[in-house]
């Protein structure tokens, strides 16, 4: 089983523009990023081949540039995120998390109704995994 991606509260937006922008440089990914956080291009260049040496990012130099690219999906970024939160807010306790997402968000009737879908898919898997 591949190991949880953790990602630091910093490299949630550089991860989020890679997403976007793939493949991109440094100075792509620092420009999308200025105005909402302040950061300069040697910031976001330290964040980005730190993302690299922890294997959440590919890098390859063409010429004098170092083009990037994301090693993580999305969905594992969500997963690792996800599943961070349940073991240290929750104790590893998914039932009280998910009444805390009921409890703490207004979920129209079409929200609810894939939420139970789920469930639904989650009940039949179980089902056929104990068979």
């Amino acid at each position: 089983m591949k190991p949880l991606v953790e990602l630091t509260e910093a490299e949630w937006p550089v991860i989020k523009v890679v997403w976007e922008t793939e493949p991109c440089t440094a100075p792509a990914v620092q420009e999308k990023l200025q105005k909402s956080t302040g950061w300069t291009y040697s910031t976001v260049r330290t964040l980005m081949d730190r993302m690299v040496a922890k294997g959440l990012l590919k890098a390859k130099k063409e010429g004098k540039a170092t083009i990037y690219h994301s090693a993580v999906t999305r969905r594992e970024a969500q997963h690792g995120e996800l599943f961070y939160t349940l073991k240290h807010a929750f104790n590893g306790a998914l039932a009280p998390m998910v009444q805390c997402l009921l409890e703490s968000k207004d979920l129209d009737a079409s929200e609810l109704a894939k939420i139970e879908a789920l469930l639904e898919a989650g009940k039949t898997r179980a089902r056929a995994n104990k068979k």
